[in-house]
């Protein structure tokens, strides 16, 4: 029955915008068909319940090539929290609105989890010279796997020339580009700047999990940064992160997980400022079991 509902849904999903694709070789046989020497393939991947930053992705997207595809999947192996995946939002036919609102003739891929994995749901190792050790890393064991696994079988399916990722997750950014040079994987990797609410806050999937209240007091996190980037003029490394820590341990709604000022390259924590390096800071909030993460360039 369950089985039944699932295919009845995609049924209606297909039927609400012709040009959705839930199988690799229904995608690959569309792609063949625009594929020449003269057209370039631009890709959005995504894990659904869109907003305007992924909006802004397509739109990029579409400038800069002659077709664009966006994948909405939720990669169940970078999920090292099973609570966290059962409640990540999927609003799968409210995203094809929201993409056929910027354009008719983008490509939806969106595949199932045994269409990805074909009933092995286990990520693959990768060695990213160490950038998967650092933050996101140490907070959530094996999540780097999850997402090199993921992204590397999209491209696969996908060929794009560009392929476009959002940088509040600087540090997946940075992942996927290493992920290209190693894997020798013919794609250009382009970041494209934070979208954020009036209030400063990032926008997230996640956001949609918190309540009105929440979502304003949330305000804390951008303005510490702010705050945190002016410091770190004239302060240390050190003094800033006490400062941030301070600023959060005086919040009842807010637990911040870990703040870190670390070279925009190698991801390594400063421990002393160097005038020829570019800094970024790092920083990962909780609010009622919301997990936020934001980050900004020091430079």
């Amino acid at each position: 029955m369950q089985l039944f509902t699932k295919i009845v849904s995609l049924h209606r999903i297909t039927n609400l915008f012709a040009m959705v694709f839930t199988t690799e070789a229904e995608l690959s046989n569309r792609l063949k068909t625009i594929s020449d020497s003269q057209k370039t393939i631009g890709f959005v991947p995504t894990m659904g319940a869109l907003h305007d930053g992924h909006l802004s992705l397509l739109k990029q997207s579409i400038k800069d090539n002659s077709a664009t595809v966006i994948s909405i999947f939720v990669n169940p192996t970078q999920f090292n929290n099973p609570e966290d995946l059962k409640k990540y939002p999927r609003t799968l036919e409210s995203d094809i609105e929201k993409i056929k609102s910027v354009s008719d003739e983008i490509l939806i891929f969106a595949p199932t989890v045994e269409e990805m994995y074909h009933g092995k749901t286990i990520s693959n190792k990768f060695d990213f010279d160490g950038l998967e050790n650092q933050m996101e890393g140490k907070f959530r064991p094996g999540h780097f796997d999850g997402v090199g696994t993921i992204v590397k079988r999209l491209f696969e399916i996908v060929k794009p020339d560009k392929a476009y990722f959002g940088e509040k997750d600087f540090q997946q950014l940075q992942i996927i580009r290493k992920l290209v040079e190693k894997e020798k994987l013919d794609v250009e990797i382009i970041g494209c700047p934070i979208f954020r609410e009036k209030n400063g806050l990032a926008m997230s999937s996640r956001n949609t999990r918190l309540s009105e209240k929440e979502k304003k007091e949330a305000s804390i996190i951008y303005n510490t940064l702010i705050k945190a980037k002016e410091y770190f003029g004239t302060k240390s490394a050190s003094e800033v992160s006490k400062f941030v820590k301070k600023t959060f341990s005086k919040s009842s709604m807010f637990d911040l997980e870990y703040f870190e000022i670390a070279d925009e390259k190698t991801l390594l924590s400063c421990k002393r400022k160097n005038k020829n390096k570019k800094y970024r800071a790092f920083i990962a909030v909780f609010v009622n079991n919301v997990r936020l993460i934001d980050t900004i360039s020091f430079n």
